[in-house]
This record gives structure tokens, sequence and C-alpha cells, in this order.
């Protein structure tokens, strides 16, 4: 079996899937069955509760595709359904895994159009907050953005430049651009500033914090500034970047030569709140 990947945590921690079960490329059987009842309600928990916060603090991209999936608070959904609506829609296939996987794995599932989603469910007392991503994460965060084309194009080409990635310094560039964009992304809309990333629409505390707290600060997207800036893992972020629309996303990095970023890469990174005479804050109006 492939070296299993590292929990993004400060400390040590077990990864908490079956990877015995998994095949080459990490894949695995849902076994809706083996939810149990108390799995389905926090399901419908978490549900529940991110919903009533969507519609004021997600973007529209978002809550089109969360429609068109056809999930609902009622049940864990099934991934093979929730895979055919996604192929009709983008091309877009969901897997199952256990957890966390290796970066090339991980890359090559992506550059093929394929997402994958953990098959476990987090734990009554981690409803706030859990190390890893578990279903919740990954399905509710993850797949409604990929139900729009142009950010699953973006999906598939971030994995086809990570699948030529080779250095540790790069794939660190990689990661912070997944990071800032697909976990801890914002973009503007008519209706002002709102969320796209999974790690923000997934947690009911960052939600708002992301897109309406003081603290943190907001600087207008720029794809260098992303890729040398670090983040925090343990803890809300200090800087958020913000796309004028999800197209910005797509075209800058298929307009970026990542051959000249990665020679770049042993640059220091900035700290997570760095403040540089570039940045361009972006504007918190809300309608």
């Amino acid at each position: 079996m492939a070296r299993l990947p590292v929990a993004p945590t400060q400390s040590a921690v077990k990864l908490r899937g079956d990877y015995a079960l998994a095949g080459p490329d990490f894949r695995v059987a849902q076994n809706y069955d083996g939810y149990t009842a108390d799995e389905q309600a926090i399901w419908r928990t978490l549900y529940e509760r991110q919903l009533s916060l969507m519609g004021e603090h997600a973007a529209p991209e978002f809550m089109a595709g969360l429609r068109l999936l056809g999930a609902d608070a009622h049940r864990i959904p099934v991934l093979e359904e929730a895979s055919e609506r996604l192929k009709r829609l983008t091309g877009f296939e969901v897997i199952g895994v256990p957890g966390l996987i290796p970066e090339a794995d991980f890359f090559a599932h992506l550059a093929e159009r394929r997402f994958p989603v953990t098959v476990w469910m987090r734990r009554r007392e981690e409803l706030d907050y859990l190390v890893e991503p578990d279903l919740f994460h990954d399905f509710f965060g993850h797949l409604p953005m990929l139900a729009h084309t142009v950010f699953a194009n973006f999906i598939q080409a971030y994995g086809a430049i990570g699948a030529h990635a080779r250095s540790p310094a790069a794939l660190k560039m990689l990661a912070r651009l997944y990071w800032y964009t697909v976990e801890f992304g914002l973009v503007h809309t008519s209706r002002g500033l709102r969320a796209y990333g999974a790690g923000i629409l997934s947690s009911s505390g960052e939600t708002i914090y992301a897109t309406r707290a003081t603290g943190p600060q907001r600087i207008a997207f720029d794809l260098q500034r992303v890729l040398r800036t670090n983040y925090l893992i343990d803890a809300y972020q200090k800087t958020y970047f913000v796309l004028d629309d999800i197209e910005q996303l797509f075209d800058s990095v298929l307009a970026a030569d990542f051959e000249v970023l990665f020679s770049q890469a042993e640059q220091p990174g900035y700290e997570p709140d760095a403040r540089l005479p570039g940045d361009q804050p972006a504007s918190l109006s809300v309608s």
C-alpha cells in the first residue's frame, strides 16, 4: 500500500479511516447500511444547522449546486446517487475513500474528474470541529461547487498541475492554493461577500466569521500572493482571499506558468496574518 498521509494538525494524530479495505487508488465502498441511527441524526443536525446559514453566507453557485445534488437533511446521502447527478452536470465522479489520501493519488483522481469523499461520519462531540475531513465536510462542503462547470474545470486543472509537481516546496505551494480557495475561499457577489470554500461552509462558526467578522483581513485574490501565504490549521484564518467571480479562479490558474512559479518555491512563505504593500483590501459589503 502507498504511504498514508498525515492528519492536518500540529500534533501526531492517528487517521481514523479503515485503510485496510482500500483499493490501490484508495477507493472504498460506502457501506451505507453500516451507518448507525446516531450517525444519521448527526448528519441531520449538521445539515439543518448549516443550511440555515447558507442563504446569507454562501455563494449562489454553491446554493445552486446544493439543490442540484438532491441531498437533504433526512438521511446521509448515497455517494453513487450523487455521482450520477454530478456526472450529468460536469462530468465529475464521486468516489468513496477511507479519509485523507496521499497527494499523488489525490491529484490523480482530480485530474481524471474524480472527487474523493470520506465515507465515515464524525462523532457527536465533534459537531463543531474535527481534525480530519469526514463525510459531511466532503459532501456538503465540496460537492455543491463541483456542479458548477467553471469550478469543476478548475479542480481538474489543479489536479493535473499537482500530478506534475515533484518537490516538497512545490507541493506546499499547491496546498496553499487549495487551502485558500477550495477550502477557505470567498467571492464578491451582487448580494455582497459570500463563501464558496468547503472549510468555511461546513463550519457554523467559520461561516459567520469569514464573511462578517471584523477581525480577519480580506485581500483581493492574487495567485502569487496565495501561493506564498502560510495558513492556520487549528484556528480560524487570519487572512481570506476574495475572488471577483468564480471564473477568475480558473482563468488565473490557466494563465499561470507553474514551472516558473515552482522554480520560486523555495522562497520564504508569508505569515498567515502578513500585511504587504501590494495587498488590495476586499470590501465587506453586505446586502
